[in-house]
């Protein structure tokens, strides 16, 4: 019983799994923000558009 568990505690794929997931999460963040950012010009950019061709 006491080697599986210090089996266990050696094996490396728990942290692998936990740098996954951070990893992952900054990706989405990353993602976002893109996403907000590009959303936000290309509204800036219709309302520009829009009072251009009502004025």
């Amino acid at each position: 019983m006491f080697k599986q568990i210090r089996d266990c505690l050696r094996s490396e794929e728990g942290p692998t799994a936990v740098e996954y997931a951070v990893m992952l999460a900054l990706i989405v963040i990353v993602c976002l923000s893109a996403i907000k950012t590009v959303g936000t010009n290309a509204k800036t950019t219709y309302t520009n558009v829009a009072n251009s061709i009502g004025s």
